[in-house]
Order: C-alpha cells, then sequence, then structure tokens
C-alpha cells in the first residue's frame, strides 16, 4: 500500500474517532452522564481533543443546563463543563459557539441565556489576540440585538417580578464589559494620545445602544419599596464608563455620536441618526433630571446655555408617543427651564430652530395627548417657558404661537398672556415698550378678528373669542381715549369691522341654527315612540357618537348658552365703548 494512501486512512480514522467522541460527548449530556463527561474533560489525555472540538458541546449543554433544577446536582456538573471548556477550548472556535448559542435563543430564554454564557464568553474574549475589538463589539451587539424585542419591565410590580430576568441581565452585561473598559482607560493612562481607538468606538457603541434600549423607555424615578433600582443602577454604570473612556462630556456638548458607518441606502442612514439622537437625548435626562454624573459635570456654562444644548433633545423626546419617552422630554424641558430667572431669556433664541419647534410641539401635546397628567404638565411648562423670556421674546412667540397653534384653547391661553403683559406695561411694572403702542396694535390685528369672519365657526373658537372679548374690554376699561398707550382707540373702526360686526352676525346665525335645531329634535320626539332613540348629531363640523335624543338636546342647548354666554361680554364691551366716547365727547364740548 503506497505511503500517502496509508496516511490517508489513518487521517479519516481519527477523524471518525473525534466525531465518535463528540457525539459521546453530546450523548453523555443527553442521557444524564454529565459527571462522568466532566471527568473525560479534566482528563489531561483529552486536552487536545477538547481544546479542538469542546465548542460542539455548547448547545447540548445549555439545553441541559436548562433542563435540570436549580439544586439538582447534574446541572452543578454541567456548568463546571462550561467553566472548563472556557478555560481548555480554542478561543476563536468556543467564542463562535457562543456567539451563535445567543444568536438561536429566543423569548423567555433569551435573559437566562445570556446571563449563563456571559462568563464564559468574558473569559474567552480575555484571551484572545486577534481582532479582540471587533470580538467584543460583535459580542455586544449580538447581546443587545437578542435583548431589544423584549418588554422592559415599567412599574414597580413589574420591576420587582422581572419577569423575564431583564433587570437582572441588563447589570450582568455591563459586568461583563468592564475588563474591557479597564483596559482601555490603562491604554489611555499610559498614554495621552491613545491610538487603538477600536476596543473604546465598540464601548461607546455599546452605551448608545444601552440609552436608547432599555433606559429610554424604563422609569427611572426612585421607587418607595425597592432598595436598589435595577434600572438606575444600569444608568449610573452607563454614564460611568462614558466618562472613563472620556467620552461623556463630548457627547453632552459636542453631541459626539461616534464613527458611524458609511450607509450607501438613506433608509439606513437616517435609522442611524435617529437612534443616535434618541441615544443622546436620554444621557441628557439621565445627567440634568436625574443627576447622574453631574459631579463630572463642569459648572461654568450658563442656564440659558444649557436650555440651548438641549432643545434638540427635548424636540426628540416630545416627538414620541409613548408616556415613558414624552415624560422625559417634559422633565428635561421643565429641569431646563427651572433653573433659569424669569425675564432672563434673550429674544434672540428664538432665531434658533429648537426654540420654535419645541413650542409647536408641546402645544401638541397639549392637545393630542390622551393622558391627561401630561396635558396638564405640558401646559405649566409652556407658561414656563414664556416667563423665561424677555418681553420682545414673548412678544414674538406669542405671534408664533397664534400664527401655527391651530387650536382656539391654545389660542385663548396666548391671548389671556398678552393681557398680562399689557397690565404689566401699564402699571409701569416695566418698561415695556413691546405690549403698547405700535407693536402691540401689530398684535391686537392677530388677536381681534374672527378667522372666517360670520362664517366663523363660533362654538369651535369659543374659547379664542372669549379670550379676545376679555382683552378688549380690559384694554377699554384701563386704557382712556385720551391717553391711548395701547393704541386700541386708533385701531377701534377696524377692531369693529373686522370683529365685533361679524361676531354679531354670527351669533345670530348660529342662534337660529341651533333653536331650529332643538325645535327638529323635539318635534322628532314627540313623534318617536320613546326618546331613548339612537340617533347622530354633528356639532361645529364634527359627529359626534350615537346618542339618545335627551341627549342630543342637552348638547344644542349647551351650545346656544354658550352663544349667550359670547353674547353677553360683547353686549358689555359695545356698552364700555359708547360709554368711553360719550365721556370724551362730553370733556371735549
Amino acid at each position: 500500500m503506497p505511503e500517502e494512501q496509508s496516511q490517508t486512512i489513518m487521517a479519516v480514522d481519527e477523524l471518525q474517532a473525534i466525531i465518535q467522541r463528540c457525539v459521546a460527548g453530546q450523548k453523555c449530556l443527553e442521557d444524564g452522564y454529565a459527571s462522568q463527561l466532566l471527568e473525560v474533560i479534566q482528563n489531561e489525555k483529552n486536552k487536545v481533543i477538547i481544546k479542538n472540538m469542546g465548542w460542539n458541546l455548547i448547545s447540548p449543554l445549555v439545553r441541559c443546563i436548562f433542563m435540570y433544577k436549580q439544586e439538582d446536582d447534574k446541572r452543578e456538573h454541567c456548568l463546571k463543563i462550561l467553566d472548563q471548556l472556557a478555560q481548555l477550548c480554542n478561543p476563536k472556535e468556543l467564542f463562535l459557539g457562543l456567539l451563535e448559542q445567543i444568536e438561536q435563543t429566543s423569548g423567555e430564554q433569551v435573559c437566562q441565556t445570556v446571563m449563563l454564557l456571559l462568563q464564559p464568553l468574558q473569559t474567552v474574549l480575555l484571551k484572545l489576540q486577534n481582532k479582540k475589538a471587533y470580538s467584543v463589539g460583535l459580542s455586544l451587539a449580538m447581546i443587545m440585538n437578542q435583548l431589544t424585542p423584549l418588554p422592559v419591565p415599567y412599574t414597580k410590580q413589574q420591576i420587582q417580578e422581572d419577569k423575564l430576568g431583564l433587570c437582572q441581565c441588563c447589570n450582568a452585561v455591563v459586568d461583563f464589559a468592564k475588563p474591557f473598559v479597564s483596559e482601555v482607560v490603562k491604554n489611555m493612562e499610559k498614554s495621552s494620545e491613545y491610538n487603538d481607538m477600536e476596543l473604546k468606538e465598540e464601548l461607546l457603541k455599546f452605551c448608545m445602544k444601552s440609552l436608547k434600549y432599555p433606559l429610554l423607555t424604563a422609569q427611572l424615578e426612585q421607587l418607595e419599596g425597592i432598595e436598589e433600582h435595577p434600572f438606575r443602577r444600569f444608568a449610573t454604570e452607563i454614564i460611568d464608563i462614558l466618562w472613563n473612556i472620556r467620552e461623556l462630556i463630548p457627547l453632552v456638548f459636542l453631541h459626539r455620536k461616534g464613527k458611524s458607518p458609511h450607509w450607501e441606502n438613506q433608509e439606513f442612514a437616517d435609522i442611524e441618526q435617529k437612534n443616535s439622537a434618541e441615544s443622546l437625548a436620554c444621557l441628557s435626562y439621565l445627567m440634568f433630571v436625574q443627576r447622574f454624573g453631574i459631579d463630572c459635570f463642569p459648572m461654568v456654562f450658563s442656564p440659558s446655555y444649557l436650555l440651548q444644548c438641549n432643545m434638540t433633545h427635548i424636540e426628540v423626546l416630545l416627538i414620541r408617543t409613548e408616556e415613558s419617552m414624552l415624560s422625559k422630554g417634559l422633565d428635561l424641558f421643565e429641569s431646563c427651564l427651572l433653573r433659569m430667572e424669569n425675564n432672563s431669556l434673550l429674544h434672540q433664541y428664538l432665531e434658533f430652530r429648537g426654540f420654535i419647534n419645541v413650542p409647536q410641539v408641546l402645544v401638541k401635546v397639549m392637545t393630542l395627548c390622551p393622558i391627561e397628567h401630561l396635558r396638564k404638565k405640558s401646559l405649566n411648562i409652556l407658561q414656563l417657558f414664556i416667563d423665561k423670556f424677555d418681553a420682545e421674546g414673548k412678544y414674538t412667540l406669542f405671534r408664533c404661537l397664534l400664527k401655527t397653534s391651530n387650536h382656539a384653547g391654545v389660542e385663548g391661553y396666548v391671548i389671556k398672556n398678552i393681557k398680562d403683559q399689557i397690565h404689566l406695561s401699564l402699571m409701569k411694572a416695566c418698561d415695556n415698550t413691546w405690549f403698547t403702542g405700535q407693536h402691540l396694535i401689530s398684535l391686537l390685528d392677530l388677536v381681534l378678528l374672527l378667522p372666517e369672519g360670520a362664517e366663523t365657526d363660533l362654538l369651535q373658537n369659543s374659547d379664542r373669542i372669549m379670550a379676545s372679548l376679555n382683552l378688549l374690554r380690559y384694554l377699554i376699561i384701563k386704557d382712556c381715549e385720551s391717553d391711548n398707550q395701547t393704541g386700541v382707540w386708533t385701531i377701534l373702526p377696524k377692531i369693529e369691522q373686522n370683529f365685533l360686526k361679524p361676531l354679531h352676525v354670527g351669533l345670530n346665525m348660529s342662534k337660529a341654527h341651533y333653536e331650529a335645531e332643538i325645535k327638529n329634535k323635539k318635534e322628532n320626539r314627540r313623534e318617536a315612540h320613546s326618546s331613548n332613540t339612537v340617533c347622530s348629531l354633528t356639532v361645529s363640523g364634527e359627529k359626534m357618537p350615537a346618542m339618545t335624543t335627551e341627549m342630543q338636546l342637552q348638547v344644542l342647548h349647551s351650545a346656544l348658552f354658550t352663544f349667550d354666554l359670547i353674547e353677553s361680554v360683547l353686549s358689555r364691551v359695545e356698552e364700555l365703548i359708547e360709554v368711553k366716547i360719550k365721556g370724551g365727547m362730553d370733556e371735549n364740548s
């Protein structure tokens, strides 16, 4: 037999023997002989085969560990085998085997599998010489990708139960990363020009992912009865990593995002940018609201500069609809505003896009958010925001909100604020040219008119109309025609033409329409067998839910009451105008 052929047969025999041993090892586990397999692995004679083929045991090993109960000796033997494999196997082969096992897990076993394999994975990574940064990054990315689909516990009960083990797992992942953070810190201390940025970048990516999930979704307030809040601990650890790798301050102030991959596909690039923006918004929330890492923070920045830095983050959080993110955005906005003195924010800040965008987004939260306490909070924050501006800033902001809010309730609220500023000006409480004279006349042109003349839906715009009438009444009472500080007497003919006369016509039309509707409903009720007949009704252009005739009549009467209220204030305003004009004539005669 030729020598070559003989060597080939030997190689095949050896390979078959190896395969048989691997199969035998897996069968030992499945048949419950873990202790015997442990002895085989610990035997020096089997060192080579274990080094090269031991990684094949990972999958059956994990299955067996989850199959046995916590106190079962067989489970303990399996855990020892896992530890031995981490020490003896080829690091590269075992690394791939461990990652594959993490990738294949799903559902309720994700956190258990990750926590089980973190220690051997860390051991293997610390042994790797080549592509260590890449391998650490791949491990962290794989782990976070597996965790991300899991729901984040939000209520106190959910956090205490930690049903899927996510709270525990997140903190275990941070502990897993610590040796690699130490390695980066050590290298940076050795040289001020630390060139090996790859591992640092991978850790930065992990922190950014952690800020988006779970921290962006998590409830991070202190909870009574929970001594160590798991997500607060996790947040502290992430901030510590960022500080240790010298990325915390650059992220907060320079909005550094690390090395972003160049995407050919614009959709992928947009997703990357959105994820990064949400992570940075969460980081700002952690620092400025929850005060994590605040001791590292340089106390040299003005409150207005901090507000400017955070406006982008606030906008990112407020455009979300989830309670956890909306509340973080409101808390961050409030926290920045509370650092400032009233009237201290210069009007020039409104030249920044965020200072115009954020109040508009806030208005949407006020008017569209289904969660009542967030709607109320957003209204309080809007007032805080208004209060912080100087006079010109308030004036500009009022104009902007009147033009963009498209909501009568918000417009009514702004008009009330305008009235308050005029009052301060007339009382000489502040030197304010923005709410008297020509500037005020320009603002009143936006306020004292009906958007669509006599055709305006008075019911839908009732908040705005009542606020406008109350403002006009105040101006007529407080500002004499001879003084005319506000300029209201100069534009009175225009006010009558654009506001008071069309309002009269609109009221007459609306009352006639609703009275006819009431009469019609009453006649239909008499004809119907029962007043409980369910039918539909359209009010202010919106179809109401199905209601009985009695309920519809209540709605129609309520509308008439609103018209009577508007008419009452309108009559009072016209009466005051007449009295003032007559008084002025008497003085002149």
